[in-house]
């Protein structure tokens, strides 16, 4: 849709995550006059690279599966060159205890095969499996009614291994909750749009490049070529309205105003940002009500000779749910990223426990090899990385009681959970309903 400079609105996004570039890059697309605000100097969010001792390491570990539709188009619009991206059929190799791969076959044949040559699967943890599929499909992927997904384990009678090695851990990867409380509704979207779906769309992308380099330096890029501002290093203090046009305290060229904002911060800066506006007070109160969950990453530098049997793999008995071998993806050999999602025991624990318990995880994967400690290690928790997705959470609504005034993340309401794709089509969906409703500026 494009706009005519006579009606070409001004545009404010506040926030250059994931959610506020696509916002951004929609826009801009479009022809309109685009400024993008980021009180960080990186661009990313939470999805974005951080410098430490000549490390450059993503702020938590982050997986695309081809269900991410919205972001990967908006990855080809940019031009990321596809081999940006490791793709691997879906797979849970947790060594030791389970193998299994999806085959390259339509749905449901890619998991059935999957389960089928999985050896360490019986005939009852198989059927249980496909149970819990064929249950999910016969209600169309809709519960009803929403309950924790351990419920949703129990009435599909699935086994002990399949609730440890398998759904728990998917659980967890994909919803940042625990499964004694996640949303079992949410839980059948990913289902339904991952192992439930083709082949294709179970493949697993990881990131050859850092998170920043994957996305936000291509958006800013195309945005810089294409006259939209980003102002970083530019934290906004607050939004005010004047006469139908907004203003931001904190924009650094005095007097500027803008048609439409789209705030796209992590929510627990919402309030602060939007305290202005008393038509917002339930919105407000919404929000700071949406309980988090943390995401703790950490990196360890080995020998270059340090290779694990897959490029991911899925670790038991340990606090670190997944490691990463960054030598298979982004070619920093000997660089192991251990993901430890959600709450938990080890939220009390000090970094150089979780970093030493982390150690010990990895060297119980080489029993017959002696292996040195690590020559570096980083540990990096967002204590509020997530909205934690449990069943009758409330999301706010991208579009507020306040005109032309929009929300954007990846804890907006929507079926997915707090991920890459949820911030993205939140994005988009924001910048979908500026074009719509798009309006002559005040003069």
């Amino acid at each position: 849709m494009e706009v005519s400079p006579q009606t070409m609105p001004r545009i404010a996004i506040i926030g250059a995550g994931y959610a506020g570039l696509a916002a951004a890059v929609e826009l801009t697309r479009a022809g309109l006059d685009v400024t993008v605000f980021e009180s960080s100097r990186v661009m990313g969010g939470r999805a974005r690279v951080v410098e430490k001792d000549g490390y450059r390491l993503d702020n938590g570990q982050h997986i695309l599966l081809g269900a991410y539709t919205e972001t990967l188009k908006l990855l080809r619009f940019l031009k990321v060159n596809p081999k940006r991206l490791l793709a691997l059929p879906f797979v849970l190799h947790v060594p030791g205890r389970l193998t299994l791969r999806a085959a390259n076959l339509p749905a449901p044949f890619h998991l059935a095969l999957g389960l089928l040559q999985s050896h360490e699967l019986s005939w009852a943890d198989r059927f249980a499996a496909l149970r819990l599929i064929r249950f999910l499909k016969k209600c169309n992927w809709r519960l009803g009614e929403d309950y924790p997904v351990s419920e949703l384990l129990d009435r599909t009678r699935q086994t002990p291994i399949l609730r440890e090695l398998m759904w728990h851990q998917l659980c967890v990867a994909a919803l940042n909750t625990p499964p004694e409380e996640a949303s079992a509704q949410v839980f059948a979207n990913v289902l339904r749009d991952s192992v439930g779906a083709s082949a294709s769309a179970s493949e697993m992308l990881i990131p050859r490049v850092d998170l920043t380099e994957l996305l936000p330096v291509q958006a800013g890029v195309y945005l810089g070529m294409n006259g939209t501002v980003i102002h970083t290093a530019n934290p906004i203090k607050r939004v005010s309205q004047v006469d139908g046009r907004f203003f931001l305290e904190g924009d650094p060229i005095e007097g500027s105003h803008f048609s439409h904002v789209i705030v796209a911060t992590a929510p627990y800066h919402v309030s602060s940002l939007l305290g202005d506006f008393a038509e917002l007070t339930y919105l407000r109160g919404q929000i700071d009500a949406l309980p988090h969950e943390p995401i703790t990453s950490v990196y360890l530098a080995y020998d270059e000779d340090v290779r694990l049997p897959e490029p991911m793999v899925q670790l038991s008995g340990s606090i670190v749910q997944w490691l990463f071998d960054k030598g298979q993806s982004t070619g920093e050999k000997g660089l192991l990223a251990g993901v430890i999602s959600a709450s938990g025991p080890h939220t009390e624990l000090s970094r150089e426990e979780i970093g030493l318990q982390a150690h010990q995880a990895v060297e119980a994967l080489f029993p017959h090899k002696s292996l040195k400690a690590p020559r570096w290690s980083q540990v990096i928790t967002e204590k509020r990385a997530t909205f934690a997705c449990r069943p009758g959470v409330i999301r706010p609504l991208g579009i507020t009681p306040v005109k032309n005034l929009l929300l954007a993340g990846d804890y907006v309401d929507s079926p997915y959970p707090a991920t890459i794709e949820a911030a993205v089509r939140s994005g988009l969906a924001a910048a979908r309903q500026v074009l719509r409703t798009a309006t002559p500026p005040a003069s």
